[in-house]
């Protein structure tokens, strides 16, 4: 039987300075900041997580925020556009408060659907869409009630320099399913309620620079070790170079580069984001690996304030 991944557990991307980061995915979005700590590869600097209100799988955006980077190009072997979904009737809300904080947006069609697409503050590439899949999320925050609130990912749309072989991946490696073709998009489909569709742009652009207003990668489903173990075999098996199973703290991760130039990570669901922190404190304060505890002090005195807060809009 073919292997079916479930779907985004998370993306990351980069961004610049972090309150501004967090004033607008927690502030104007009305996500919840589920942790705050720092980049485990380059510890003078955050690793910011936003989802719903337990920082569920399919729901969590993650951020290096690098306020002094160059600003980078989306472009081929990226994700070009991150969608959320957001409960049905519930547009008309979104298109008033993106005016409220004058943030610029445009309605696009796509696949029967519409959506919202506009840019965060560092210049990343968002849209909003309305799903009746997928649970409601149960967090408010400033002006976004619970019901109006974002749910997670809807999808995501892939930028590649070799289409044919990126949807080879997506169809035979990740088991998701080919459901539609329009324009200069095919869709596909994976196994759950949230963050399962995929759009693979057919047209290849110019290769994408990393940089702040970018994503870094993408990061896939596993429902547990023993599912993430099979899953690093099965890529492996595949021809793509996979990296061991490295401790994340919040899930494990492996990580492979896939033929269209697009760093795709798989990660684990559990142990999630409570484990270290209650679910009534998760992101409140600055948490770190046990490794880097002894360097708590000096961090907390160089690294920029990030705290979520009500925006003087909805005050």
């Amino acid at each position: 039987m073919q292997k079916q991944n479930a779907g985004i557990h998370h993306i990351t991307a980069i961004v610049g300075n972090p309150q501004e980061n967090v004033d607008f995915y927690a502030g104007v979005l009305g996500m919840r900041m589920v942790k705050k700590t720092v980049n485990f590869d380059d510890p003078g600097t955050y690793h910011l997580y936003f989802g719903d209100e337990s920082g569920s799988p399919g729901t969590i955006i993650t951020f290096f925020p690098w306020p002094e980077a160059y600003r980078g190009t989306i472009g081929s072997g990226q994700v070009g556009i991150t969608t959320y979904a957001v409960p049905e009737g519930s547009m008309a809300f979104w298109e008033k408060r993106l005016g409220k904080f004058n943030i610029d947006f445009e309605k696009v069609s796509r696949f029967g659907e519409e959506y919202l697409e506009f840019q965060d503050p560092h210049g990343l590439q968002l849209e909003l869409v309305e799903r009746k899949e997928g649970r409601n999320s149960e967090w408010s925050f400033g002006g976004v009630p619970a019901e109006k609130a974002i749910k997670g990912f809807g999808g995501a749309v892939l930028l590649t320099s070799k289409p044919i072989k990126t949807m080879e991946l997506l169809e035979e490696v990740m088991g998701l399913q080919k459901i539609g073709e329009e324009g200069d998009f095919i869709r596909f489909r994976s196994t759950s309620d949230i963050g399962n569709l995929i759009d693979v742009k057919k047209t290849v652009l110019p290769n994408g620079k990393i940089g702040v207003g970018t994503v870094h990668h993408i990061a896939w489903r596993a429902s547990d070790n023993e599912e993430h173990k099979e899953w690093r075999e099965h890529i492996g098996n595949h021809g793509y170079g996979v990296t061991p199973i490295t401790d994340r703290q919040y899930f494990d991760a492996i990580y492979f580069r896939e033929d269209g130039g697009i760093l795709f990570e798989v990660a684990t669901d559990p142990p999630g984001f409570a484990h270290d922190e209650t679910k009534e404190t998760m992101g409140s304060k600055l948490m770190l690996p046990p490794w880097l505890e002894e360097k708590r002090e000096a961090m907390e005195k160089t690294l920029l304030p990030a705290v979520p807060r009500v925006l003087e809009e909805d005050k």
